[in-house]
């Protein structure tokens, strides 16, 4: 019998070896995802946030755009594991449990939950706060009781090293792991010395988040994977390249009045119809064409 990608992701979480995980702000960022061989792909609350509405990472997405935009990834990459970003759970855990119910309804394997307080904002942001400790472990424990397939994951994740401290963060975490959670997320570390004692300090599997120009020093997958972090998590990386792929090609459109298929400025126009299984469409017209 196949195994599920609730399945899958679950035996790759449990290698810690460092899986890199890219994220997407919509179905063809999957697909691009997919293409390029990675394992993983995760939706990212902040590309959703600022490819949806053009705005920034401030908590105005709600659960219709989270679930509307799983379930379209889950439709473009059928095969490969889907973790998604639900911010603070858009509500109290009774809003957490409705939220994974949908979630996992709309296709996720995991969801990412956080303790900021609502509206969150990006976890590399100054002036963030984090709720109450009881709180959040409320969350996880609704979120855990909502899963109906066992194999669903929760990864909990503290915003608390910006406000409590290492110590504070990573007790947080902890006391995460007591609720239930599978995975545990400690946000925006600083300095390499915290990135390597967290494996030691938290037993549970671990994700840590490298934001490109973000807070957090950025090591290779194999250095993390060599600490016993599971997940190496580029949440926006295929976002910053499209926004520079769009701002490089529009720049040269302005400036010359015309634009080539050039290769070292967009993809080729038949590279798109494959990315999007335009020959899959084809063979399905001869093959339903009235006769």
């Amino acid at each position: 019998m196949e195994k599920s990608t609730k399945q899958v992701l679950r035996e790759k979480v449990a290698r810690r070896d460092g899986l890199i995980v890219a994220g997407a702000f919509n179905a063809m960022s999957a697909k691009i995802v997919a293409d390029q061989g990675f394992e993983a792909v995760y939706l990212t609350g902040a590309g959703l946030t600022n490819m949806h509405y053009g705005a920034p990472d401030l908590g105005i997405i709600g659960l219709r755009d989270v679930a509307d935009a799983a379930s379209r990834i889950r439709e473009a990459v059928e095969h490969l594991p889907l973790i998604v970003d639900i911010d603070t759970g858009f509500g109290n855990a009774v809003n957490a449990w409705h939220t994974v119910r949908a979630l996992e309804r709309a296709g996720a394997d995991a969801v990412q939950i956080e303790d900021q307080v609502f509206p969150k904002r990006c976890g590399h942001f100054a002036g963030k706060a984090v709720a109450p400790l009881q709180e959040m472990l409320d969350k996880i424990r609704a979120a855990t009781d909502a899963r109906k397939d066992p194999d669903f994951q929760i990864i909990a994740r503290t915003d608390a090293r910006a406000v409590e401290g290492f110590e504070g963060a990573i007790e947080r975490a902890q006391k995460f792991a007591e609720a239930g959670a599978d995975i545990l997320f400690v946000e925006a570390m600083t300095s390499l010395e915290e990135i390597r004692k967290i494996p030691q300090l938290l037993k549970q599997p671990l994700l840590i988040n490298i934001v490109v120009g973000g807070k957090t020093p950025t090591l290779t997958a194999q250095e993390l994977g060599g600490m016993g972090y599971s997940l190496v998590l580029y949440a926006n990386a295929a976002l910053q390249g499209a926004v520079l792929g769009m701002q490089t090609a529009l720049s040269t459109l302005k400036r010359d009045g015309k634009l080539d298929e050039d290769p070292t400025l967009l993809a080729p126009f038949n590279e798109r119809q494959r990315l999007v299984d335009k020959p899959l469409y084809d063979e399905l017209e001869k093959r339903y064409a009235e006769r």
